[in-house]
């Protein structure tokens, strides 16, 4: 970034034009005295000297620009943000057992996966987010670390992406899934720490019990919010039959609502079931309005000064003028 500190000096440029019709003029008087009527004029072979001569002038006001724009301070800086903000935990757990197939969601006139619908609508929470660690869990027969917390957003939206149906086994362990974002939770300090926990069944699997994690998150302040994903009723599968080819199946499904509106009361969060993709975002809105953080940006800039690249030359463009205009090209009136 380019910027003048003492700009008003550049006003000082006007006095240069001026200056120069002003020499001009006086010069001119001398030349029409000495001329004549009948005198008779020869022509006068032009020397490298002579040349020289005529540039002196030129030396004098290349030397005052010089001046006159370092006078103005002209730097180069760098702008930098610094972002002043504990920021919230997030851990985002994301259920990946083979139920997240279920055909029950549309987008623009499209039928996609529950899963599909997650990446959809969690994509645009995270982009909501300033300054913000948050990091991912996803669980099915077991649970792990998909992404530990961080404010790289392009990071997470990558494996995000990334995540498939049945990686983390065909069962659903939530209360595994629970304990292990605890854990992710206590690698950053933070104020506010909370949990989103997605899923569409009930706790099949895993060593711990829900209610029994979701009780040491309250202990540990963490706030924990369920989402019971998928339509009511059956919901369509589409498999693979060995004979028959692909064909679609319908299955009831198996939201265990009354665990998870447990876990959300028992650490001061809220259960919300999204039976569609226009649900699912709404649900997402509400935890972003509920879950906010008061960000400071301070933005400044470094400048380094550029004035001397131009009045060093400048004086010595001067002082070889004054040299050379007393000696060797001394004007005698």
């Amino acid at each position: 970034m380019f910027r003048f500190a003492s700009p008003y000096f550049l006003l000082l440029l006007v006095l240069i034009p001026a200056t120069v019709g002003f020499g001009l003029k006086r010069a001119a008087k001398p030349a029409l005295a000495s001329s004549g009527m009948g005198a008779t004029l020869h022509p006068v072979q032009s020397s490298p000297l002579l040349k020289i001569a005529r540039l002196m002038p030129l030396m004098f006001y290349l030397a005052l620009t010089l001046m006159i724009v370092g006078l103005a301070r002209p730097q180069w800086g760098t702008r930098r943000m610094v972002v002043n903000t504990s920021g919230i935990n997030i851990i985002l757990a994301i259920d990946l057992s083979e139920s997240m197939a279920a055909l029950d969601f549309e987008s623009q006139g499209n039928i996609i996966n529950r899963l599909e619908a997650v990446k959809t609508v969690v994509r645009d929470f995270i982009q909501r987010r300033n300054g913000d660690r948050i990091g991912m869990v996803v669980f099915g027969s077991e649970a792990y670390t998909q992404l530990p917390l961080t404010r790289d957003y392009t990071t997470i939206a990558t494996l995000l992406e990334r995540l498939k149906i049945g990686a983390a086994g065909r069962s659903t362990a939530i209360g595994d899934a629970i304990g292990i974002s605890l854990k992710r939770l206590e690698d950053i300090k933070s104020k506010s720490n909370i949990i989103i926990l997605l899923t569409d069944g009930r706790s099949n699997s895993g060593e711990f019990e829900p209610r029994t994690t979701a009780a040491i998150a309250k202990e540990q302040g963490v706030k924990i919010y369920t989402i019971g994903v998928g339509s009511r009723g059956k919901a369509p599968f589409l498999i693979n039959d060995p004979i028959f080819g692909q064909r679609y199946i319908y299955q009831e499904a198996d939201i265990d609502e009354t665990t998870l509106q447990a876990i959300a009361e028992q650490t001061g969060g809220l259960y919300f079931r999204a039976q569609n993709l226009e649900g699912l975002e709404k649900i997402y809105v509400t935890i972003d309005q509920m879950e906010k953080t008061d960000v400071k940006v301070k933005t400044f800039a470094e400048y380094n000064e550029l004035y001397i690249y131009l009045l060093l030359p400048a004086f010595g463009l001067l002082a070889l003028w004054v040299v050379l205009v007393n000696t060797r090209f001394l004007r005698i009136p």
